[in-house]
């Protein structure tokens, strides 16, 4: 299982490049689902309604199972493939580019397409910073007042983030921890009987 993997930090836009005429625009963004996907493709459109094409390539998931590249409308597999494996190359998950043409007048030619959007999204990914995600896990635990302590020393071991808390007739935490060290936390947990541990969706 891989317990993290390599994004980056913070949007990369405007990254110009000009062939035979015609424009490449690179743009690249973190992304959590395929909802932000379309939230930045709606974005790109609208700052650019009157682009030829716009191309795009992302993968989702810890070991970028999900993916999906798109042509938009130039010959298959010259745009969204060549972007896609630059996400490859670079190793980047959770993360879209997208590259914007503005047609020159000059055709390129397949090779000439493939290359134009491969140096583009190249550029905009060596324009990035990579960020490493760690994936997590939530748990929801309730216990007496009296294992109070208990508790938050195991949180705090196993560097857990408090994501809630409530304070009724029990206490009430829900808290997320490294994947990488759920198992020791949660057995660490179990020692104490008055600790309830339930899993969160």
């Amino acid at each position: 299982m891989k317990y993290e993997c390599k994004t980056i930090s913070k949007s990369v836009v405007d990254i110009i490049q000009k062939e035979k005429g015609s424009k490449f625009i690179g743009y690249a963004y973190y992304i959590r689902n395929e909802g932000d996907v379309k939230k930045r493709l709606e974005e790109i459109k609208s700052i650019h309604p009157s682009a030829t094409h716009h191309c795009y390539a992302y993968r989702l998931g810890f070991a970028g199972k999900k993916y999906r590249a798109n042509d938009d409308g130039e010959p298959n597999g010259t745009a969204g493939l060549p972007i896609y494996n630059q996400l490859l190359s670079f190793d980047y998950t959770f993360t879209l580019v997208v590259v914007v043409r503005y047609y020159g007048g000059t055709k390129l030619g397949v090779s000439g397409l493939i290359k134009a959007y491969k140096n583009c999204a190249e550029e905009t990914l060596q324009n990035a910073k990579t960020k490493i995600l760690e994936k997590k896990e939530r748990h929801l635990l309730v216990f007496p007042y009296s294992s109070q302590g208990d508790a938050m020393r195991i949180i705090d071991r196993y560097n857990g983030d408090m994501l809630t808390q409530s304070y009724m007739a029990e206490c009430e935490i829900e808290v997320e921890v490294s994947k990488r060290k759920s198992k020791e936390f949660l057995e660490h947990l179990e020692a104490f009987q008055d600790i309830e541990i339930y899993e969160c969706d």
